[in-house]
């Protein structure tokens, strides 16, 4: 008996979810456990497991296409199953963002089974077959003339990023859909007529003016608005900023990475002195439950990361007990997987305690918005060469490195979160104290 396969909540987060690519087509056998698609959630790309088996009978969501947690994105059955009934259940169910359900096909004219080539994971790009078995996506925006543009939301993305107005780019996808490779070849339009940055307007001295681009908040933009405008209203912020002296932290990274092989980073470092300040603060370690406050037992620490799309905070888990190698080694490896959209919900999900560090982007100072389920977060700036008092009253030259401690006043009072801020300060500045 033929039955819907639903879109699954595969993060924590998800409320819908994007089709990056089918590795079954209709007609073929599936097993359970078997993946049938890579889908594109709030935070990374997961493969959906099937939980059923049979043959794939129509894929209802194809390849671009969203739905929302617990729509129909295909049908399950057996072969040559009459689908008339479920699909128009199917279709109750309101129709999709890849568009309305296909009819079924009349016996006498069989659809001919679709051959889609596999595609990539959403970073890394889409290959050049992208047929898809459903119908042509929702329009991106609009065309000079007032007709709808059709584009990947790959090609949308890159196109923002090089300034490219989609009206003025050949699609060649399906159904003149723009898909990534027309973004990377396009060169504008000959004769000065358009440029890259967008459809030409006068200016002064006939200098280009790019078009106003609208881009659609959707996916990982969406889901970071929402949770952190959640975050903003609803926790009683308030911030709190000292100065480290950097030098001993700098001479102890140099001597270890002189003593063994691989680098170890300064995130590495700056975690490990953080679990050690809340080790000795534990209720930093903490998250409001309206009732109750929930004290955690694992102290694990999320660094947020840039992936090219948004933001994504990998984590490291069980930080308290852990050295700074150990510590770095889980990092390259969950920082590789948050650019290239492997992460597992397991990996990025329920921090403790977050790090924001922008120093290496020259940023010298700023407030972060505290990460739920967490009740603090750090934010580190750049460490600048600077005029010290030292303890003999001498005046001397050394690298000061300014931090913020965003805290929820529910959970957090002032005098915890300075005191927490000290820890940390003087676990910096003597590393030494981590012996005692």
């Amino acid at each position: 008996m033929a039955e819907k396969v639903p879109m699954t909540a595969l993060s924590p987060t998800m409320e819908e979810g994007t089709i990056i690519s089918w590795n079954k087509k209709e007609g073929d056998t599936v097993a359970a456990g078997d993946v049938l698609c890579e889908v594109e959630t709030d935070k990374t790309s997961v493969e959906y497991e099937s939980s059923q088996e049979g043959t794939l009978l129509r894929i209802i969501v194809g390849v671009d296409g969203s739905a929302s947690v617990g729509q129909t994105i295909a049908i399950i059955g057996e072969k040559d199953e009459d689908l008339s009934g479920i699909l128009s259940e199917v279709e109750a169910e309101g129709s999709a963002s890849a568009g309305p359900v296909k009819e079924e096909p009349a016996p006498s004219a069989p659809e001919a089974p679709a051959s889609p080539a596999p595609r990539e994971s959403s970073e890394s790009g889409e290959t050049k077959n992208e047929e898809t078995k459903a119908a042509p996506l929702p329009p991106k925006e609009d065309s000079p003339g007032g007709s709808r543009i059709k584009a990947s939301p790959l090609a949308v993305k890159l196109a923002a990023e090089r300034n490219i107005n989609l009206s003025l780019v050949k699609g060649t996808g399906t159904g003149g859909r723009i898909i990534q490779r027309d973004i990377e070849e396009f060169r504008g339009v000959p004769g000065g007529a358009g440029a890259v940055g967008g459809t030409v307007t006068g200016g002064a001295g006939g200098s280009a003016v790019p078009a106003d681009q609208e881009i659609p908040v959707t996916g990982k933009r969406a889901v970071i608005a929402k949770r952190l405008s959640e975050s903003m209203y609803t926790a009683p912020h308030y911030y709190l900023t000292t100065s480290v002296v950097m030098e001993k932290v700098v001479e102890a990274r140099k001597l270890l990475n002189e003593s063994a092989s691989g680098k170890v980073s300064l995130n590495a470092f700056f975690i490990r002195f953080v679990a050690e300040a809340i080790k000795r603060h534990p209720g930093i370690n903490a998250t409001w439950r309206g009732e109750t406050i929930l004290q955690h037992g694992s102290i694990d620490i999320g660094l947020a990361v840039d992936a090219g799309n948004g933001l994504i905070t990998p984590v490291v888990r069980n930080c308290g007990n852990r050295g700074v190698r150990d510590i770095e080694t889980d990092l390259v490896d969950l920082i590789e997987k948050a650019r290239t959209g492997k992460l597992k919900p397991e990996e990025y999900s329920d921090a403790t305690f977050t790090i924001s560090n922008l120093g290496s982007f020259g940023v010298e100072e700023f407030t972060a918005i505290i990460n739920p389920p967490g009740s603090a977060i750090l934010a580190l700036g750049a460490g600048k060469p600077t005029p010290v008092v030292r303890g003999d009253g001498s005046i001397g030259a050394a690298t000061v490195m300014k931090m913020t401690l965003s805290c929820d006043h529910r959970v957090i009072d002032g005098a915890a979160g300075g005191r927490f801020l000290r820890e940390l300060q003087l676990l910096m500045e003597e590393p030494a104290r981590l012996l005692f």
